[in-house]
């Protein structure tokens, strides 16, 4: 994936998909059902996905100059957990402005 922005939009859609996870189903099974183990696999895919998911971000901000207003918009849609799905409309228009890769 030569695209920065392809790569980071992939990313946030899968980070959401292991947040929306994280709070539907592992969380429940862990405070109504006793079931922790559910919040420490799921919990700890989240965090690393959140980690790649910073990392590309960081790597598109600086290959594409993005504007940190942007950069920022894009890192607080990530903290919700439909977040990411709301902004690719946006991020699919401004992955169509990359033409350098």
């Amino acid at each position: 994936m030569r695209n920065p922005v392809r790569f980071l939009r992939l990313t946030g859609l899968i980070e959401a998909v292991s947040f929306i996870l994280l709070v539907g189903i592992a969380m429940p099974l862990k405070y109504i059902w006793h079931m922790p183990l559910a919040v420490k696999i799921v919990g700890m895919a989240h965090g690393i996905l959140f980690v790649v998911f910073c990392g590309a971000l960081a790597r598109v901000m600086l290959v594409s100059k993005w504007p940190l207003s942007r950069g920022a918009l894009v890192f607080l849609a990530a903290l919700f957990p439909f977040g990411p799905f709301l902004i690719d409309r946006r991020m699919k228009a401004w992955e169509a402005e990359e033409h350098r890769f």
